[in-house]
């Protein structure tokens, strides 16, 4: 990545931000490192344009946020990583704070991707915005997606892979954030880019993914709404467990082990088997109550039975394995804007892939 001798306003915050840093913290990071007094006033100019950050305090800046200068020279609205429209499924309880935490760390990822996945692969994929309204329910997206992907009828077995083939940009990380399970952008041009969280469940997993391409494909306006969440919900729903293929398998009496079996097979939960069978009135509000309460005893709405295999990405980590293969580690982490521990770190040999190792990652 080249460097710029000027760092650029924008990409200063995004970058404090994606630390979780205040501007405060950020100033008292790089007062410990300079040796002299920087200011909370010196960051919030630096961050408003109001003043020129290079030279040695550029150097100062990379050093506190962890970052290559360059990157903070990279003007994130004109390279199209600026946050943008960004779709997510959280909690009511996650801050706003964590939010924007999240949201900068997905612009920091389209840049990285940006960096590791060439022009013609990222513009290549199979995603369309599918309009939502009175004739066209969010079930029905569902179903055009599915048609449009050429998914055959019953489970998806693998999402990850769906999503992949279908030109999505896929990345999972700890996002450090137990309330929020999957961040989503599309600016409707370039590949989507899906960042999920490593922690939730692989159940809870797939069906938050389903519901960021929901949020994709349906919501191409800002304004994250209760009606957008209640039909990427819906969405979700219908593209892994469509309506005609398993409503015969849900007709009652329902038991857990019945459901237990089910999710093995349909890769959701069982809360969202028991609601799914009470929406297609395969199962009345009595029996569905009574599900919900047994499951309650046991302690399944915090930790199901029944654990699923874990889907994990392979495209954006084949590409940046391969780049350390071809040309080390250093120039790797410079082309994809991280110094050489975080892209180790972000980016690990894939175990299923042909030649990965965990200890290849050895810095330049």
């Amino acid at each position: 990545m080249d460097e710029p001798s000027r760092a650029h306003a924008t990409m200063l915050a995004l970058a404090r931000e994606s630390r979780g840093l205040s501007q405060t913290s950020l100033a008292h990071v790089m007062t410990e490192l300079a040796g002299e007094t920087i200011s909370q006033g010196y960051v919030s100019k630096a961050e408003a344009g109001k003043l020129a950050v290079d030279g040695e305090r550029l150097a100062l800046y990379a050093r506190a946020l962890g970052y290559p200068t360059g990157v903070l020279c990279v003007d994130a609205e004109m390279n199209g990583v600026g946050i943008g429209l960004v779709h997510h499924r959280k909690k009511a309880s996650l801050g706003a704070k964590e939010l924007r935490r999240i949201h900068a760390q997905l612009a920091l990822a389209r840049l990285q991707v940006r960096g590791l996945v060439e022009p013609q692969v990222r513009g290549e994929h199979r995603f369309e915005h599918i309009e939502v309204n009175d004739l066209n329910t969010p079930a029905e997206a569902a179903q055009i997606l599915r048609k449009l992907w050429g998914l055959p009828a019953g489970p998806v077995t693998d999402l990850v892979g769906v999503v992949e083939d279908a030109g999505g940009m896929v990345l999972v990380r700890d996002l450090d954030a137990p309330d929020l399970d999957a961040v989503s952008q599309w600016d409707g041009q370039e590949a989507p880019l899906f960042l999920l969280g490593a922690h939730a469940p692989a159940d809870r997993f797939r069906f938050s993914f389903a519901h960021e391409i929901g949020h994709v494909v349906m919501h191409a306006e800002p304004g994250v709404t209760a009606l957008q969440e209640r039909q990427a919900d819906e969405f979700a729903s219908e593209f892994l467990m469509p309506a005609a293929d398993i409503a015969e398998e849900l007709h009652g009496p329902l038991t857990l082990a019945g459901l237990l079996a089910l999710k093995q097979r349909w890769g959701v939960s069982m809360a969202a088997l028991a609601r799914t069978a009470l929406t297609l009135s395969q199962i009345s509000e009595w029996q569905y109550r009574n599900l919900v309460i047994e499951m309650s005893t046991l302690g399944y709405r915090k930790q199901e039975p029944g654990e699923l295999h874990r889907e994990v990405p392979h495209v954006i980590t084949d590409t940046a394995q391969r780049l350390v293969d071809q040309h080390g580690l250093n120039r790797a982490a410079d082309q994809a804007g991280l110094l050489p521990q975080e892209y180790a770190l972000l980016f690990p040999p894939d175990p299923d892939s042909a030649g990965g190792d965990a200890g290849s990652h050895d810095v330049d």
